[in-house]
């Protein structure tokens, strides 16, 4: 059973005043807040058992090693993945993208003439590292577009696929409109011409149950501090078979087995790809995340904020000129402008009466001029936010857009 007042008294921070107003945070897309869970096990490593892991032989480093590796099989056991070596840990959603950008050019695998696809809907993150694949390949980078509503062309991206197409990444959930991609269709079809498949679910793991052995996928990616975990730790899940075709990216210690100045060989999964000390801490930490998250139950976390979404649209929707983004079947952000007023002048007064939301682009651009605007104002939702909440933001939006008009 879902009880709100319990689960928002486990985050500490949310007992504050902004501005002499309780503070109502709906940034969860940006980042979320950390429960008192998270909090105590990074605590507990650095007061009890901090120490560099796998090559010590004394007390501590046997203990951080067993926590460490305690928390990959966590995390692989979450998204139901056939082996803990296909968890590996990476800094974020972002350097899981480069990470398989690199290793993929290093491999040969993308040639001049093949096509890598993406989505009008995408991350800088997203976008910016196959970008850069392209110019060093001489590939070509195809964009799905998107219709008004901020669902993806289904017809245009069926179109797009061919046999050059080699690669699909696609977000799960779009971070600036909340739109739910149909990532089971659409990789399905991106399989049937040979693509291997990368899922961006930066947004969706904290939304969404993700079983990545009933995905056709070769990778995915997602950040910990859209989990409430720290920053600066995240996970890329790959299929066993397809990492061990590629090769490694970074060098140094921990990825190889052997080391002489005639020739390094490597070492296996998933140390093939974690060169150096990781973030033993946030590896804890995002496994104490998801420990906390399945305390409470994702499918109820699920519906408690599709119904805040949905009543979050329905409060505003009576402001004048007021325009929302994306389907109406949203997750995790809600995406607004208001005619003739700036999102950032309209979330800076937000801000004054303790409404926490993001404007700008979103490090969404290219889908930002694909609207003619520059940006929006995204309310962003995650489990510790209430109706209260909701009716705070649409009055304060009200009275924002008054004093603007």
């Amino acid at each position: 059973m879902f009880h709100l007042d319990s689960v928002i008294s486990e985050f500490p921070i949310l007992d504050q005043s902004i501005h002499g107003r309780p503070l109502v945070y709906l940034d969860n897309a940006a980042t979320t807040q950390k429960p008192k869970a998270v909090l105590r096990a990074s605590q507990h490593y650095y007061e009890a058992i901090n120490s560099n892991i796998h090559r010590g032989t004394h007390h501590l480093a046997r203990l951080s090693t067993v926590a460490f590796e305690n928390a990959r099989q966590t995390i692989a056991t979450h998204f139901n993945a056939a082996s803990p070596d296909e968890m590996i840990f990476t800094a974020g959603t972002t350097d899981g993208i480069n990470l398989v950008a690199n290793i993929i050019s290093l491999s040969g695998k993308i040639k001049q003439g093949d096509e890598i696809l993406i989505s009008t809907l995408e991350h800088h993150s997203n976008i910016v590292p196959w970008q850069m694949l392209c110019e060093r390949t001489g590939a070509t980078l195809k964009i799905i577009p998107c219709h008004e509503d901020g669902a993806l062309d289904q017809e245009a991206f069926l179109s797009l696929l061919s046999e050059r197409t080699k690669l699909l990444s696609l977000t799960w959930i779009s971070n600036a409109f909340g739109t739910i991609n149909p990532v089971l269709e659409m990789t399905a079809a991106a399989r049937k011409v040979g693509a291997l498949i990368l899922l961006d679910a930066a947004q969706a793991a904290a939304h969404l149950h993700i079983d990545v052995q009933s995905l056709d996928i070769d990778f995915l990616v997602f950040s910990g501090h859209k989990i409430y975990a720290p920053t600066g730790i995240g996970i890329l899940w790959g299929r066993a078979d397809v990492l061990n075709s590629l090769p490694p990216w970074r060098g140094g210690g921990e990825m190889i087995k052997e080391v002489s100045f005639e020739k390094t060989t490597y070492n296996e999964l998933p140390f093939k790809y974690e060169a150096g000390t990781p973030n033993i801490e946030g590896a804890i930490a995002l496994a104490a995340a998801f420990d906390f998250i399945n305390s409470i139950g994702l499918a109820e976390i699920e519906a408690h904020e599709k119904q805040l979404i949905r009543s979050a649209a329905e409060a505003l929707s009576s402001i004048p000129g007021i325009r929302f983004f994306g389907p109406a079947d949203r997750a995790g952000a809600l995406s607004f402008n208001v005619e003739g007023i700036h999102h950032y002048d309209l979330g800076t007064l937000l801000d004054q009466m303790g409404i926490a939301v993001r404007t700008g682009h979103h490090c969404c651009q290219p889908l930002m001029a694909r609207f003619g605007m520059t940006g929006t104002i995204r309310a962003s939702f995650a489990m510790y936010n209430s109706q209260s909440d909701i009716t705070a933001l649409a009055k304060a939006t009200e009275k924002a857009v008054s004093m603007l008009r």
